[in-house]
């Protein structure tokens, strides 16, 4: 098993920043890819960014230019640079972890979620 727990986020103004954590325990060595979504209230959880092998990252288009996805595969952690941000944006976001597990199968792992508020 693995587990997902984020860190930072918090409420901010519109164009201002914040930067989120994820840190991965337990069964690490089968992670292959971790990420970010969000779910604002009366919507559906969707992708905002991952990061997969050899420094491999994606941005959807509605943020890329403003967050930035990192990963550091020794340490099992990824995190999330949000800047400009906009009230849209508001939502909770949650670490998602892909890993494989002690048999093989891809399972995906989700963080308790944090969230980030931004007001104008």
């Amino acid at each position: 098993q693995v587990q997902a727990v984020e860190s930072g986020g918090g409420s901010v103004q519109v164009g201002g920043s914040l930067t989120l954590s994820c840190a991965a325990s337990g069964a690490v060595s089968g992670i292959y890819a971790m990420g970010w979504y969000r779910q604002a209230p009366g919507q559906q959880r969707e992708l905002v960014a991952t990061a997969g092998a050899r420094g491999s990252t994606y941005v959807v288009d509605s943020v890329r230019g403003r967050f930035t996805i990192s990963r550091d595969d020794e340490k099992h952690t990824v995190s999330l640079q949000m800047d400009e941000l906009k009230p849209e944006d508001t939502a909770i976001y949650y670490c998602n972890v892909k890993g494989h597990a002690p048999w093989g199968a891809p399972q995906d792992y989700w963080g308790q979620g944090t969230q980030v508020t931004v007001s104008s």
